[in-house]
């Protein structure tokens, strides 16, 4: 981990639901103590609306995020690669902590069957962030 914050990468396909709803609550939940970024291996164009319905329900808004592609540099800058049904599209480096989360994918689905994906999500996030080591 680095000595001022530690980085965490959250990757799934199309960066549109559940890596954008991860970050989300990593962002806010950390409050700002971790560097949080999110990508994906196929981008879609726009994040999931109901996935941002679901999210603003919980008072987080991703009304304005964009999904960004994955980067070789993204995931050398993180610490904690977070992947999510990407399969082998996330190079992986030495040093670096890698978890898999096996998520259903929103895309598709309206805001009820999001719900439980969100709740799952947080669940992960608050887990991952009591283990990581914050200043």
């Amino acid at each position: 981990m680095s000595e001022t914050k530690p980085s965490v990468l959250f990757v799934c396909v199309h960066n549109a639901g559940r890596s954008q709803m991860a970050a989300a609550f990593l962002t806010h939940l950390s409050k700002g103590q971790v560097e949080v970024r999110s990508a994906g291996s196929a981008p879609t164009d726009t994040v999931n609306p109901a996935a941002v319905q679901a999210m603003a329900e919980v008072g987080i808004d991703l009304s304005t995020r964009t999904p960004k592609f994955l980067t070789t540099e993204a995931v050398q800058a993180s610490d904690v690669v977070v992947t999510m049904g990407c399969g082998d599209t996330c190079p992986v480096f030495p040093g670096k902590t890698y978890l898999d989360w096996t998520l259903d994918d929103p895309a598709g689905h309206g805001v009820e069957a999001v719900r439980p994906i969100r709740d799952e999500v947080e669940q992960r996030v608050r887990s991952l962030l009591a283990d990581l080591p914050l200043h």
